[in-house]
């Protein structure tokens, strides 16, 4: 696979590729040849690759931009990165598809313990009453979820077709993300005494509510219910920071990166769980992440829990997080609703 950057003017000392693939610095650096930047790069084993380019000024200066001649872009929480989609990639076909009208209520709810106030928004079907109890899925990382994985959508396709059942949806912003998804006791207390009955007082929730989550947001979604048995009803993990020192040691800088590897671990080597609710867990094949949820879908597996991963054919990033909706998020509340 061959990538080009055109510079008729010499303006770049240097290229280097930036994305989620483990590659070394020369397998990433470009070589100048005949006015343009060229890199031969292996077919990678992903269906689609997010990317950046990191350019060198003649000046030292540095700075990450989208390629230039890649017309392919994905959106990211970070903004946006160019994209190469191998030959049989296709988007996920719901979404080309009609889904039923929906309706948001916002609310702000502070967590004591933490103190700060949360934003969620509560996506209904438009013709449901808010007395009319319907299962809930919470989702860590919401409004992120909604915009870069159009998650209510999903939501609003499936009930029409008829494949999920009518539910409503918590979008919960993420606030201070570092602190409250790392395995913070606090987060977790304000998520049971605070956000999940602030929900419950606006709208009727049958039965358990499952949750979901997306990096840290999804070892939260786990640390809060092995912490409180009976909050969630099932989980949906994707891309889990599950991390240990054998697969994680370069994170050894993140502020609560020993938190985490105390809960890890301590998860890990627990025979049992009171709680063993259903759990799907998907994982990009060539992201860092694969290894340590590897280790805890066969830890849940022996723990009792119905837990499987799936991975998906690409890195850490929403598109990804998306393309496993369909089936493993659908079949996932398909049993458990």
């Amino acid at each position: 696979m061959l990538l080009r950057l055109a510079d008729p003017d010499e303006r770049y000392a240097a290229v280097r590729l930036c994305s989620d693939l483990p590659l070394s610095d020369s397998q990433r650096a470009y070589a100048r040849r005949n006015g343009e930047w060229r890199l031969e790069l292996a077919p990678p084993p992903v269906a689609r690759l997010e990317y950046r380019l990191e350019v060198v000024h003649r000046d030292g200066d540095s700075e990450c931009l989208c390629d230039a001649g890649n017309p392919n872009r994905a959106p990211g929480a970070f903004g946006e990165k160019s994209v190469l989609l191998m030959p049989g990639y296709a988007a996920p076909r719901w979404l080309r598809d009609e889904g039923v009208a929906g309706s948001t209520r916002e609310l702000v709810v502070r967590g004591h313990g933490l103190g700060a106030r949360i934003r969620m928004s509560i996506w209904s079907p438009k013709d449901a009453d808010p007395a009319e109890g319907l299962p809930l899925l919470a989702a860590h990382d919401g409004p992120e979820y909604d915009r870069l994985a159009a998650l209510t959508r999903f939501t609003a396709v499936g009930i029409r077709t008829g494949e999920l059942p009518r539910h409503r949806v918590a979008l919960l912003a993420p606030g201070e993300r570092d602190e409250w998804y790392s395995a913070s006791a606090r987060y977790a207390g304000a998520m049971v005494r605070d956000f999940l009955p602030a929900i419950r007082a606006t709208v009727a929730v049958r039965g358990a509510p499952a949750g979901m989550g997306a990096s840290l947001g999804a070892l939260a979604m786990l640390h809060i219910q092995r912490r409180h048995p009976g909050t969630f009803g099932a989980l949906f993990l994707q891309s889990g920071s599950f991390f240990t020192p054998r697969f994680d040691a370069h994170q050894a800088r993140f502020p609560r990166y020993r938190r985490i590897v105390r809960f890890v671990r301590a998860t890990l080597r627990q025979p049992r769980h009171s709680d063993p609710v259903p759990v799907a867990l998907t994982c990009g094949s060539a992201e860092e992440n694969v290894h340590n949820n590897r280790l805890m879908a066969r830890a849940l597996s022996a723990q009792g829990y119905p837990a499987g991963l799936h991975e998906i054919p690409d890195t850490h990033n929403y598109t990804a997080w998306r393309d496993a909706f369909e089936p493993h998020l659908t079949g996932l509340l398909a049993r458990a609703w």
